[in-house]
């Protein structure tokens, strides 16, 4: 059985790999939003997202937040979680998602609540240890986060550039 940690790990590199696919396929070849003014919106929300993303993977890639330090990697969560449902709102109001797009989001919003579950579990340990940030390897996970964090750091830094080009482009 695997630990709440490993669990953690597993659902966040999944989050991941699925958010890029969604990403490559759906935002970028089938609907180009970079390059659509309605989108404005959306893509300055995902860059939003992406950047959170970015320092979630790598906060978690080779560290545990003990402590109240703990309480940061929820916050980040909560907020990536409030970030998701403005998308999903904004989303559904500019444009129709492919049905593909769609089961995506599902699949996402899924995760992302097993991952608040397993990062519960998490910090009911983390929190009653002493306040430290503290080093640790997760083998091939740590590996992958950290590619993961610096692949949505990058593409925070695209979309960026795009809703800044997009908001130019919207009519007043």
């Amino acid at each position: 059985m695997p630990t709440p940690e490993n669990l953690l790990i597993a659902l966040v590199v999944l989050q991941g790999f699925v958010g890029g696919a969604d990403t490559l396929i759906n935002h970028e070849l089938l609907e180009r939003l970079p390059a659509r003014p309605e989108a404005c919106s959306e893509i300055g929300l995902h860059a939003l997202r992406e950047a959170l993303y970015a320092m979630l993977f790598a906060a978690l890639a080779w560290h545990e937040w003990h402590g109240a330090w703990g309480l940061a990697i929820a916050a980040l969560l909560a907020l990536e979680i409030g970030v998701d449902a403005v998308d999903e709102f904004v989303e559904n109001r500019t444009r129709v998602l492919p049905q593909n797009e769609r089961m995506l989001h599902f699949f996402m919003i899924m995760n992302l609540g097993l991952i608040a579950f397993a990062l519960a579990l998490v910090l009911g340990e983390w929190l009653y240890r002493p306040g430290a940030v503290q080093a640790v390897s997760h083998g091939a996970g740590s590996w992958l986060l950290s590619l993961l964090s610096l692949a949505a750091l990058c593409w925070a830094v695209r979309d960026m550039i795009a809703w800044r080009r997009l908001a130019r482009l919207r009519p007043a």
